[in-house]
């Protein structure tokens, strides 16, 4: 049964599964590195897959859809910034009412447009290359936004390591007292640092509903969102960790899928839990060392800043 598995359709569904989760993971960890701890990552993600949606059928167009999904994640980033840069509530209790409050709302907006198919979004045409017999259909016969991720990670690593903003953006996360003192903008930098991940976190819930389903159904994220957050602490804050942990849950979650279209004698509720219970162990391993972690996370993570102080 396992042997009817095809490795190379296995990998190229690796890469469709793991991009809604690493757009979200890739933003979220550029909003902790600000120091800004945003559990609303959930709500951004459904936001963006109903918003993205509605406009893409409206429209017939699949990029107008992922525009408008990723302006949807930022708005409700700007209300999460509102709330807790610009008022100086709790951020672990708004991230949480931002979820709750997301779910609904894209429950409320999604009346009428179940079972409605939105627009196809078109592969990536890289001529003689996506006809090769192994590497074109396992990564070179994608949708554009696979390859918009991965870039996404490379540009995020660049930015952060190689350049001078990407500096001051670590130098708020790691202590914004000391940034504000050499004259930096803390509040204003955390809210494009959460305007810029709520906006990565809109397009992958786009991605759910215009390209992975492709459809809209309540609550579709499932819990995308917190596993973009266990996913950034499981990368330690780092690009590249971020695309390992984004793939590791991807493969497990196709995984699971093929062997339940194989018939394994395995119970089928079992199998759905695997990526999620895969993802609870790795975190369980990475904070057994606690110093290290600690090390790791930004020394600002979740603490509000206020210039009087």
């Amino acid at each position: 049964m396992i042997g009817s598995i095809d490795p190379v359709l296995l990998v190229a569904a690796l890469m469709v599964a793991s991009t809604p989760i690493l757009l979200a993971a890739t933003g979220e960890m550029i909003a902790e590195r600000a120091g800004v701890l945003n559990l609303g990552v959930e709500g951004m993600m459904i936001m963006g897959a109903i918003c993205g949606f509605i406009a893409a059928v409206l429209t017939g167009s699949a990029v107008v859809g992922f525009a408008a999904a990723a302006v949807a994640g930022a708005a409700m980033a700007g209300l999460f910034a509102l709330l807790t840069q610009g008022l100086q509530a709790n951020q672990v209790a708004t991230g949480l009412a931002l979820t709750l409050f997301g779910l609904g709302l894209s429950a409320l907006m999604g009346q009428g447009y179940n079972g409605v198919r939105p627009p196809e979004t078109p592969k990536l045409d890289l001529g003689v290359l996506s006809d090769l017999p192994v590497v074109g259909r396992m990564l070179l016969s994608h949708d554009w936004v696979v390859y918009a991720a991965l870039l996404l990670v490379a540009a995020t690593w660049v930015f952060l390591s190689r350049t001078r903003a990407g500096l001051v953006l670590r130098a708020v996360g790691e202590n914004h007292d000391a940034a504000h003192a050499l004259g930096y903008k803390v509040t204003r930098i955390r809210v494009g640092a959460l305007m810029f991940g709520g906006a990565c976190a809109g397009l992958g819930g786009a991605y759910l509903s215009l390209v992975r389903v492709p459809q809209w159904t309540e609550g579709m994220t499932a819990g995308a969102g917190w596993i973009a957050l266990a996913i950034v602490v499981f990368a330690s804050w780092r690009p590249w960790r971020v695309l390992l942990g984004a793939y590791l849950f991807g493969g497990v979650a196709v995984l699971q899928l093929n062997l339940q279209a194989a018939g394994v004698a395995i119970p089928v509720q079992y199998l759905s839990m695997a990526p999620y219970v895969v993802t609870i162990l790795v975190l369980v391993a990475i904070s057994a060392d606690r110093s290290r972690a600690a090390l790791d996370a930004p020394a600002m993570l979740g603490r509000n800043f206020h210039a009087a102080r």
